[in-house]
This record gives structure tokens, C-alpha cells and sequence, in this order.
């Protein structure tokens, strides 16, 4: 099988994470994936905002915790996050960042680093709680974080998946 398709049929989400840190380099070469996404009439109207701190990590979750009432709340504990953010006006904003993130997520998969869609985000951008958190890490107030990725090393290795038929041909 070639290598491409196999890393896409392999790569799962991972939801527990060791302590083991990832090498700026590999979180880079990871947010520059994203960039190579596909983007509405190639616009790129988005930021990709690498954390890699844990003080800020636990801020975040916490004050996400806080405003959508999920008491401990933590993104499954990752090493970093990568937030894709795009304008708020932007018609395919949501769907650029989408394609985005698989990029991320099949980049760190080739590496050896696990992965995570994190969605919480979408809908309270703008609650007084959490904007100024985004401010801090760099995000601009008119961007939206449509989803992000919580990246570390598996703590396991993720079971496997069996996928429905879902390929109709038609001729």
C-alpha cells in the first residue's frame, strides 16, 4: 500500500498522552502542514498559533471548563496545541481550517505524535472569559477557532477501527 494512503487508513485519535515533549521542530513541520491545505480561491485567510506552554494549555481549558460548565475539563492532557483560527467573515473559514487540521493530524500521525480534534471552542470565541486568553497566545479578535488540535505521544496504542461500507460506484 502506498505510504500516503497508509498513514490516512492508520491514523486514529488518541485521548491520552504521555509526558514526553515534542521538539519545536516537529510541532513547525506539523503547523506547516496546515499551510498546504487546501483554501477557498486560495485566500489562506487563516493563523496557525503553536502552544507548546502548559500554564497556558491549563488556562485555556480551564476557563473553557468554566463557560461550558464541564468541571475538569483539560483537552486530554496534551504536550501542545496547534489552533487554527480564521477571519469570522471569511465564507469558507470553517471549512478551510477543517482541511487544515486533517493536514495537522495526518502530519503528526507520520511522526510518531498522536492526535485530537478539539471542537469546543467554535461557539464561545467571543465570551468575555475566553477572548482574552486568545488575545494572549496571538489569536486576532476577528478570528474564530472553528476546532484545534491537542497533540502529545500516546500513553496506548489506539484500538482499532472497523469502518461501515459507506463507497457506492456508480457507472
Amino acid at each position: 500500500m502506498n505510504e500516503v494512503i497508509q498513514n490516512i487508513k492508520t491514523r486514529r485519535s488518541v485521548r491520552s498522552f504521555t509526558d514526553k515533549r515534542i521538539s519545536d521542530e516537529d510541532l513547525r513541520e506539523i503547523a506547516e502542514a496546515g499551510m498546504f491545505a487546501p483554501s477557498g480561491m486560495n485566500r489562506q485567510t487563516w493563523q496557525f498559533t503553536v502552544v507548546h506552554n502548559q500554564e497556558k494549555i491549563k488556562a485555556l481549558a480551564a476557563a473553557i471548563a468554566e463557560v461550558l460548565g464541564r468541571s475538569g475539563y483539560n483537552f486530554y492532557t496534551p504536550d501542545a496545541l496547534i489552533i487554527p483560527s480564521n477571519v469570522a467573515d471569511s465564507a469558507w473559514g470553517r471549512d478551510d481550517n477543517a482541511c487544515a487540521l486533517q493536514n495537522i493530524f495526518l502530519a503528526a500521525h507520520s511522526l510518531g505524535i498522536g492526535s485530537v480534534w478539539i471542537n469546543q471552542l467554535r461557539d464561545i470565541c467571543d465570551n468575555p472569559k475566553i477572548r482574552p486568553l486568545l488575545q494572549d497566545l496571538g489569536i486576532p479578535d476577528n478570528h474564530i477557532v472553528y476546532g484545534l488540535a491537542a497533540l502529545g505521544y500516546a500513553a496506548s496504542a489506539p484500538k482499532e477501527i472497523v469502518h461501515k461500507e459507506a463507497i457506492v460506484f456508480v457507472k
